[in-house]
């Protein structure tokens, strides 16, 4: 599988570290324009486009003689903080405070009486998210427009390249205002960073915030009992590598090229995933309707071996060992009544119950159960095909219910509720013991598990499983719903080639998969 989103988090790891395009000596350092965006503030705090307070705790990063990193506060007052620094940026960039970049404020609060069916869109959090992930946005909260000019006039709207941040539960995405966008934004659940100032990329900083380097700051350094939340305070002091303008659109470039190679890249693999499991199903669907592999007449025919079958299990009945169990019935071929058309000569039509003994487990109740301990298996343990170990629990069995509740070898598990079908086959020497969450299916007469794994996957890459199953919130399939599923028995030489011809054929289409990603 293609790790895509590890992909993207590189670029943007190499983007912010100066290592995704060359430098260029031509350049303004990222150091001169940081100092004339200071210039420009006291310029707008003259002309009362700023408060003397918005600029009073800019802080200017330097590297020291010593080639420590140091910061100087506006009181003069001067502070090691190599510690804070996290890696080298390359000459001509510089490390700043995102204080230093953009105004980073909220909107004028919007009370709930003053939120309107229509007029001028007034986003949310949710809705933030959605436009940062390029998704569409049926927004249903507005302002009156009368309201939205009174907001713009006295305290100001986002404008375009103003950066939309996500402050509270899903923190931390971006959205870059674009040219004719009008709307505004919840208080606290959004902050706003402003760009008011010459040589700030808005695309660059929306891909520095995206970076894993700043996703690492907004996660740890968060507030909130029940919800993430980011603070203005908080986010001012935000850690910061700034390349010069010209690079910033260098990088913005080269990231949005690369990204549309990965997007391409996934998307060229998600086709052949989806073709892979469509080759899948109709693999399955050829195999279990017999053509697959070629009949062989010498085979000994189905219909027999269903015979030995029902004298193997009246020999069990007899001794006492099974019970006969009255929801199985023998299901033939008539006139019109055949769920398969074209049954294959040596093949016959039957149920679950017909060929295999099916028992549900142990049923977990602390407060009854008793005796020792022993590891059991859970529905959580059973994978498609594959059973995981990783966390056996186990629970209390009396010594005359070990025979009843134990796996052997060769037994089919499979998931009674929640993701109904799933299955796997116990391939071990060792005894384990199961709950009631899963079906045990033993089979009589060597028929082969395998085979019939594969038709349990078959039925439920169609969704017939889901369909037939009981429940409106949780799925349950029932010990009654499996006998009702007819299926056709081919000979049982047959049942070997049919799972060696479509494991064969599983494992060539898993390879061009592989090979891709």
């Amino acid at each position: 599988m293609i790790d895509t989103k590890a992909l993207r988090e590189k670029v943007l790891d190499l983007a912010i570290r100066g290592k995704l395009v060359p430098q260029d000596p031509n350049d303004e350092p990222a150091s001169v324009l940081l100092k004339k965006i200071r210039e420009q503030k006291k310029q707008m705090v003259k002309e009362g486009k700023l408060k003397a307070k918005d600029i009073k705790k800019d802080t200017v990063i330097f590297k020291g003689d010593d080639n420590l990193h140091y910061e100087q506060f506006a009181d003069g007052t001067v502070k090691c903080i190599e510690d804070e620094i996290p890696f080298e940026v390359p000459d001509g960039w510089a490390w700043c405070r995102l204080r230093n970049l953009f105004l980073v404020g909220s909107a004028k609060r919007v009370l709930k009486s003053e939120w309107k069916s229509n007029g001028i869109p007034f986003y949310r959090a949710r809705e933030i998210v959605k436009l940062a992930n390029d998704d569409y946005v049926n927004n249903d909260l507005f302002i009156s427009e009368e309201h939205y000019r009174n907001l713009k006039e006295t305290y100001g709207v986002p404008a375009a390249g103003d950066l939309m941040v996500t402050g509270v539960g899903t923190i931390g995405k971006v959205y870059v205002v674009k040219e004719g966008d009008t709307f505004y934004y919840k208080d606290a659940s959004v902050l706003c960073f402003e760009n008011k100032y010459s040589g700030i990329v808005s695309e660059y900083a929306k891909l520095m915030i995206d970076s894993p380097f700043l996703q690492s700051q907004i996660h740890t350094k968060t507030y909130g009992n029940t919800v993430d939340t980011i603070t203005i305070t908080t986010a001012k002091e935000y850690l910061c590598a700034l390349p010069p303008a010209a690079e910033q659109q260098r990088i913005v470039d080269s990231v949005n090229n690369t990204i549309s190679l990965i997007d391409s890249l996934e998307s060229n693999y998600q086709d052949i995933s989806a073709m892979t499991i469509i080759l899948k199903s109709k693999v399955l669907d050829l195999a279990i309707r017999g053509k697959l592999v070629p009949q062989d007449q010498n085979d000994e025919p189905a219909s027999i071996l269903l015979e030995r079958i029902r004298a193997e299990k009246e020999e069990l009945i007899k001794a006492g060992k099974i019970k006969r169990d009255k929801k199985e019935s023998v299901i033939f071929k008539g006139d019109d009544n055949s769920y398969y058309d074209d049954i294959p000569d040596n093949w016959a039509e039957c149920s679950i119950l017909s060929i295999a003994e099916v028992e549900l487990g142990k049923t977990l109740d602390k407060a009854k159960n008793t005796g020792t301990y022993y590891p059991y298996l859970r529905s959580v343990n059973i994978k498609w095909d594959d059973v995981d170990l990783t966390d056996v629990k186990e629970m209390k069995f009396e010594e005359n219910e070990l025979t009843r509740y134990s796996v052997k070898k060769n037994d089919l598990l499979i998931c009674e509720g929640g993701d109904v079908g799933r299955c796997c086959i116990w391939n071990s020497e060792q005894d384990i013991y199961y709950q009631n969450a899963l079906h045990r299916v033993r089979f009589y007469g060597n028929c082969h598990p395998k085979y019939f794994l594969y038709i349990m996957m078959y039925l439920e890459s169609i969704g017939y499983l889901k369909r037939i199953s009981n429940g409106v919130t949780i799925k349950h399939l029932t010990k009654n719903v499996l006998a009702s599923i007819p299926f056709l028995l081919p000979p049982l030489a047959e049942q070997q080639r049919i799972v060696e011809a479509i494991e064969d054929i599983f494992s060539k289409l898993d390879a061009i998969t592989d090979n891709i990603s």
